[in-house]
């Protein structure tokens, strides 16, 4: 492979950029659905994101991005990682690249139709295989990385719930181990799992959870809100009892607790978004001492309000860990502030200054959050966010 892009692709796809802009998602959705026309690919995939349209958005927007920043690879170091890390946990392989580019050269065809002369094509199918070969060689790092730990393994592998447990009206958490009875890799606080449900009776559906507990190499935990109107987690809190096998590749991502944490921590999720801040704060409370966190979470009430008494736990064995709650409805038994976290309250209250901070929850939570940290003068090196749903993660597959 060339160790550069031609100085002609990289201005012919360029030159692509405001095509892109304008017809982004109708390429991605036209490329989705060329490659879903092979079963074993369309296998690979969460289909609930496809259902409602936000992986087309998503990759739209990455492709954007790689048109834009064509000349300036640096740029893109973030989303390459999350995207590598993604295709290990969807357990995405070498032998799959082709099939995306086969659909994305396609599509960019068949949306613009003349626009999309031979030289543009040519352009980008060297443009795709520069990235995908990047793309393989982290990817052949991560396995090989994941693989040579203790309990590693790479691809599919079995796992039985081992324990429910309701953490309140709307949330419940599942323990999950390996059917064999061996050992698991110990997973960097705030990965997720992917898991398949072909084996416990919903074939073809594939999820990511965040791992809820601290690392160890006997089990993990997920902590599942129950959404009404979702295929899982409806069948998980219903049907999903002990005994239930359930199918899952190593934990993956890159949004997790650094091995040797250089200052304070702040941990600020909202809703179900918890679920990786008690990972970090389970390991910070083992392996950090001497490490000040501050543990900072918002939801509507007592009743959404999942593994509080784990986190007030953890908060006294550390000894200098700070938690504060908020709620949007009035907290009868006092624990909790009435109201939602705000900036003003942050920068009187946690060290946004010399704070690394991690941020989990739905999308409008984060949106607020990371940019009014930003303009609060936080270097954006020290804001840390992971958030439900797809983002440009989905580049190349």
């Amino acid at each position: 492979m060339s160790t550069q892009l031609s100085a002609s692709t990289i201005e012919l796809v360029k030159a692509t950029v405001p095509a892109l802009a304008a017809h982004g998602p109708q390429i991605t959705e036209v490329m989705y659905r060329r490659l879903f026309q092979d079963d074993h690919i369309a296998r690979l995939f969460n289909q609930a994101n496809q259902k409602s349209g936000a992986q087309r958005f998503a990759l739209a927007s990455a492709v954007l991005a790689y048109a834009e920043n064509i000349d300036n690879l640096a740029a893109l170091t973030t989303t390459v990682e999350r995207i590598a890390q993604k295709h290990v946990g969807y357990a995405i392989l070498p032998e799959h690249y082709p099939y995306v580019a086969d659909a994305l050269l396609g599509a960019i065809k068949e949306v613009l139709g003349d626009a999309a002369t031979p030289e543009i094509l040519a352009a980008w199918g060297e443009a795709y295989w520069f990235l995908a070969e990047i793309l393989k060689a982290r990817e052949v790092e991560i396995r090989q990385d994941i693989s040579a730990q203790p309990g590693g393994w790479t691809d599919w592998r079995r796992f039985t719930i081992t324990e429910r447990r309701a953490e309140s009206d709307t949330i419940m958490s599942f323990t999950l181990r390996p059917e064999d009875g061996s050992r698991v890799i110990a997973h960097l606080p705030g990965q997720y799992l992917t898991l398949r449900f072909d084996t416990a009776g919903l074939p073809g559906v594939i999820r990511n959870y965040s791992i809820s507990c601290g690392p160890n190499t006997d089990h993990y935990r997920i902590t599942v809100k129950r959404e009404p109107q979702g295929e899982v987690s409806p069948f998980l809190h219903d049907k999903a009892l002990t005994g239930t096998v359930l199918e899952c590749t190593p934990p993956a991502g890159d949004f997790h607790l650094p091995i040797a944490p250089e200052r304070p921590v702040v941990l600020l999720s909202g809703g179900v978004g918890l679920t990786p801040m008690v990972s970090m704060l389970e390991e910070i409370v083992t392996s950090h001492p001497n490490l000040p966190v501050y543990y900072v979470h918002g939801t509507t009430s007592r009743d959404t309000h999942a593994l509080d008494i784990q986190i007030r736990h953890l908060a006294r064995r550390h000894g200098k860990a700070t938690v504060a709650t908020f709620y949007e409805q009035p907290d009868p038994a006092g624990n909790a502030r009435e109201g939602f976290i705000t900036l003003d309250w942050l920068q009187e209250n946690v060290p946004l200054a010399d704070a690394d901070i991690y941020l989990c929850g739905p999308k409008p939570f984060l949106r607020h959050f990371v940019l009014a940290l930003t303009n609060a003068g936080v270097s954006p090196a020290r804001i840390h966010y992971e958030f439900f749903g797809p983002a440009d993660e989905t580049l190349a597959a």
